[in-house]
Formats: C-alpha cells, structure tokens, sequence
C-alpha cells in the first residue's frame, strides 16, 4: 500500500524538522516536501500533488489561510490540516471556511499527529473517489425523479437568514404539495430549528446516531418530531459539546434512508466547510447559497461560490438574496461581481420576520398574505421543486449599476 505522500509548510525551519522527526517513524507516511510559505506551498502543491499538506497559519507574504484557500480551489484533491499556537474558535472557523479539514494545536505528540493524518486521508479518499465516479447530470436528475429531493441551504457567514428560509420553505411545500417533507438541522453545535418551529425534540441526531448499527426508517423517525404542519424535524444537539458524536458518515446514512422515504429533505447546514457539510452538498439535487446586500457577506458568497464550483457543485448552486432591501449592495452590483444571476430575492420584513421568530410560527403560515412569505412560497417554483410544467419565468428584481467589487 502506497504511503501517505505529506507537504509540511511553516516559515521556521525548525518546526518543519520538527514535525519531520515526529512522523519520522511512521511506516505509512512519506514527507514528500516542504515550504517556507504559502506561496511555495500553493507550487509545490500543485507540483507534488500531495495526499496531505500541514499548514501553519501565520507566515509571512501568503498566510495559511489564504494558501489553503487557493489550494483547495486549484488542487481539491489535496487534503489541508492547519496547524497552528493559536487555539480561538476565529482562527478555526477561518480555517475551515479557507477548506482545511482538521485544525490541530501545536505543540503536538507524534500519536496525535500521525493519527489526524490518518482519519484526514481516509476521509479525504473517499471525497475523490466520489468525484472520479460522479455521475452525469442526466443521471443526477434521473436519480432526482425517483428518489427525494434534497435541497440544502448554505453560507460561511452565520446571520444571512438560512434556516428562516429552510423552515419557511419547508412548510410552505408540506402545505402545497401534500407530501412527506424533512427538516434537517445539521449546524450541530448552534442550530435553531426547533426554536423557529416551536417543538420540544426529546431526542438529537446524536441520540439517533447512539444507534447507528441498527438505523433504519422507523429509528429515524422516532427521533423526528413532527410539527402541526405536517413537516417531520430532526432536531441539532441540544448541548454544543454533543456535535461531536455525529460524523460525515452518519449524516450519509440518514440521508440515504430519508431519500428513500421522503419527496423533500431540507437541510439547514454550518457556516463552514466540514466533512458533513460535505457530504450534504454531494447528495444535494440544489445548494441554496444564501447572500445579503452587504460587503462582507458578498465576499464570503463569492469565495464559497468559487470552491463550491471548484468542487463540482456549481451546476446544484443557485444564488438567494435575503433580507432583499434599498439599502446596501445593489442587485445588479451582485450579480456583475459574482457573475452569477440571482434565482431568487426575497425582500426585508423585520416586523413579520422578527414576530414569527418569536411566536415560532412560520411567516408562510403566521402572515401568508405578506410580501417577504409569499417570496419564500415563490421559493418552490424557483428552485423547482414543483416538478416539470410548473415553473414560471423568472422575475429579475429591479437593478441599478453603481460598483463592482473585486476580491
């Protein structure tokens, strides 16, 4: 069996001889490189096509964030863990939206290390095998035409809207279309499903998942709480420190199972990249990639659009503009610097957003009459999830020209 093929990249020489002398041991690994910064670690990656790069953050000229972005983007096949001193939740998160699949601490115990790398590889394996053997679109929508639909909604930067938008959508299509629909919340450590629906979940997905060996439909369900709409959710952790119990591999499973039962599985994610997340989009017939007007969520749509697309999900993307208002960012402007066109924009309601939220009763159902729900209900022919013939022509909201941002 051919070793794990490692590039160490940090800009003292002593902690890359270091980490060198740590895997020195290891068997089933090869230190095939190493580079000083990031520039040279983006050539060497690009060069050497390493299973696994060890990424320090702060270097100067090109930083490890920015070199793990690039690679994920140019080379996606090339696994990045960070490691780094410093250990705040920021430098994490920056880390796993660039596209690095672990973050380690330093200083590092030769065990920790060699088994990091280990679970990142065989990981990382089955991510491009599911790549080289993806099948065409046609099959894609084949495969969309007997099996559930998934739609999930995302972004890298929390406070966009996504899971008023994942609720509101789900009720809206259990209303019209009658049929079986699933509410997913999969931002393990913060979700807030159940608190936008109102239901008291006595059990998680990291309840359900206890049970892995013995998963079926009538174990999911029993965890699924069901809501006066119809609508079945599957509740995040009550407790942060319990995310940890549910893998890529779990969410898989489920989502095969729901497929196989429902006509709608909707999936509110985690505004990062991770394994789970993933898995989700791989099995997502369309990826809501949810924008608002201002700038720095503009940059980070952009940049998720492009490693999405990297990624092979840019033909699943589409682009949803919420909290829609006169303020901000104009359409037009969006659309020009993300080269992209906006399959839908639902406006700003803070009054009958903030009151559902509150009262737990989706606008769509609470105020079916206003503006900002009937957008949302408008959500279902957008995305198409009505089935063929039952789509309309698009209305492209008003635009005006003013600034083209560049990142």
């Amino acid at each position: 069996m051919a070793p794990i093929r490692v590039l160490v990249t940090d800009d003292i020489a002593n902690t890359r001889e270091d980490i060198k002398r740590l895997l020195y041991f290891e068997e089933d690994m090869e230190v095939v490189g190493e580079a000083g910064d990031g520039h040279e670690a983006v050539a060497l990656a690009l060069d050497l096509k390493p299973d696994v790069i060890l990424m320090d953050i702060n270097m100067p000229g090109l930083d490890g964030i920015g070199a793990t972005e690039e690679i994920t983007m140019k080379a996606p096949e090339c696994a990045i863990i960070i490691v780094s001193i410093q250990g705040e939740q920021d430098y994490l998160r920056k880390a796993m939206s660039a596209g690095a699949r672990e973050y380690m601490v330093k200083p590092l115990t030769s065990a920790e290390l060699a088994e990091t790398i280990r679970k990142v590889h065989e990981s990382q394996q089955k991510r491009n095998l599911r790549y080289t053997t993806s099948p065409s679109r046609q099959v894609i929508q084949q495969r969309a035409n007997t099996k559930g639909k998934v739609v999930s909604f995302f972004c890298t930067k929390g406070g966009v809207g996504k899971t008023t938008l994942a609720c509101n959508l789900a009720v809206a299509l259990a209303r019209e279309t009658q049929k079986k629909v699933a509410l997913l919340d999969l931002d393990l450590s913060s979700g807030d499903v159940s608190v936008m629906m109102n239901v008291a979940a006595k059990g998680s997905i990291a309840d359900l998942v206890q049970d892995e060996n013995s998963m079926d439909l009538s174990l999911v369900e029993s965890y699924m709480v069901p809501h006066l709409t119809g609508v079945q959710i599957l509740a995040a952790p009550s407790a942060p420190e319990r995310a940890e119990l549910v893998d890529a591999d779990h969410v898989e499973k489920i989502l095969g199972i729901l497929r196989n039962h429902y006509d709608y599985i909707l999936v509110d994610t985690a505004p990062f990249y991770s394994d789970i997340n993933l898995n989700v989009l791989d099995a997502s017939e369309t990826i809501a990639l949810i924008l608002n007007q201002d700038l720095t969520t503009l940059k980070h749509v952009k940049s998720a659009k492009d490693i999405l697309s990297t990624l092979k999900y840019g033909s699943r993307l589409r682009v949803i503009l919420n909290q829609q208002s006169r303020e901000g960012i104009k359409v037009k402007d969006l659309e020009t610097t993300l080269d992209v066109r906006l399959s839908a924009a639902i406006p700003e309601d803070q009054r009958v957003v903030r009151n559902a939220i509150n009262k737990g009763m989706p606008f769509v159902i609470g105020q079916p009459g206003s503006p900002v729900a009937a957008s949302v209900t408008g959500l279902m022919e957008e995305l198409e999830l009505l089935g063929a013939g039952r789509n309309q022509s698009r209305k492209n909201p008003k635009t005006g020209m003013t600034r083209v941002f560049n990142f």
